[in-house]
């Protein structure tokens, strides 16, 4: 410091004009204070980055859970995805993925809800519908008691206007060729799809070629009361039977238990679940099981008869005309669609209906061409009943 202010007063004496007294106390002062300052304001820095780096964590998770508490407060009753039908039938689920998604039911017989049992109508066709018309006076005025469903040729896509009950209720398809396993899989990709809406009671696969037989509240009130699910499960020693067992499928699916029956059926939903659960008797039937085994006659009828043999009545519920021979049952064209021909279905005829005799056997019935959609119109009123 001496040898500045030395300088400095050198300075003068060359001159150069300065106060050498002022000079020497401002800068110290100065760079006192300066230090004070540069050292508050580092300390404040620090303090400010620190807590704004904490509020700022404390800001976004309190931000992240505020997010996720409306999601929670949205459900309303805790039970809305579990009881809400889906509201688009198309998805992404793999078959693995809906079969696993669909075997969800509940074990408790109480619903803590208000549920109205429905019936679902699994249409399983080529393509189009051409006897939709019938099915949708079949069903005008029911709503809430029954839902749709459509596994068409995956090419195919349905297309009905927004007031029809057919309307976006297409489900992701796939081929299902005849006699296959993979009709089999087609009828359990319709039922799984069907218990993803918690109402539906009791499921009923039809084709494109079926009609109702009756109006839709006698069918409603005929499956509500019965005891027993309608799918054929009987026992034929002969070629057509036993005749298509092979010995492979033993221990799993002995031929005791081996039974054949119409593709078409009826189930309640404990049956429902249990196809769509089943993992032990589908290898063997897909392996084992193919033409001249035609798998689709005996997969179902044969596992339920082991699982709940109980509750099958041993019968469909739908009416075909097997008299004129041949691999398929008879067609039904414009022609055919006579009071005298429904006569025949109706008149004469008895089964065992929860223990006791009854004349309604069949309430739907096949396989009719789409030229017989006009005179099904014109005869439903009067012999069907809607």
């Amino acid at each position: 410091m001496q040898t500045r202010v030395v300088q400095l007063e050198e300075g003068k004496e060359n001159g150069i004009s300065v106060r050498s007294g002022q000079y020497k106390a401002f800068p110290s002062k100065l760079l006192l204070l300066l230090g004070f300052f540069l050292a508050f304001a580092i300390t404040v820095f620090i303090i400010s980055v620190s807590t704004i780096k904490y509020v700022g964590i404390q800001s976004v998770v309190t931000t992240v859970t505020n997010s996720f508490v409306p999601c929670r407060d949205d459900e309303s009753n805790g039970l809305s995805k579990w009881i809400q039908p889906p509201v688009v039938l198309m998805h992404n689920m793999s078959d693995e993925e809906l079969l696993w998604r669909a075997s969800f039911w509940p074990r408790r017989k109480q619903y803590p809800f208000k549920r109205v049992p429905k019936i679902a109508f699994m249409f399983l066709t080529k393509g189009p519908l051409p006897l939709a018309l019938l099915w949708e006076r079949f069903l005008k005025g029911h709503k809430g008691l029954y839902s749709v469903y459509i596994h068409p040729h995956p090419s195919f896509t349905a297309k009905f206007p927004a007031n029809s009950v057919f309307h976006r209720r297409q489900i992701p398809s796939q081929v299902a060729e005849w006699g296959r396993m993979s009709m089999c899989d087609a009828e359990k990709r319709l039922i799984a799809n069907a218990l993803l809406d918690i109402s539906n009671e009791w499921f009923v696969l039809v084709s494109e070629s079926c009609i109702p037989l009756y109006n839709f509240t006698t069918i409603y009130s005929y499956l509500s009361h019965s005891k027993h699910s309608f799918m054929g499960a009987f026992d034929d020693p002969g070629p057509f039977g036993r005749g298509r067992y092979n010995q492979n499928m033993n221990p799993e699916v002995p031929i005791t238990k081996w039974r054949k029956g119409s593709q078409w059926f009826e189930i309640n939903r404990d049956l429902a679940a249990t196809i769509v659960k089943d993992t032990l008797y589908y290898p063997k039937f897909k392996e084992f099981c193919r033409p001249a085994c035609y798998v689709d006659e005996h997969y179902f009828p044969t596992m339920l008869t082991i699982e709940k043999p109980a509750v099958l009545a041993n019968r469909s519920l739908t009416w075909v005309d097997w008299s004129r021979g041949g691999p398929h049952p008879a067609t039904f064209g414009r022609s055919d669609v006579t009071e005298s021909f429904f006569r025949k279905i109706f008149d004469g005829r008895n089964c065992n209906y929860n223990g006791r005799n009854s004349s309604i056997c069949s309430l739907f019935a096949r396989k009719f061409a789409p030229s017989a959609l006009e005179p099904l119109l014109h005869i439903a009123p009067k012999i069907l009943g809607f």
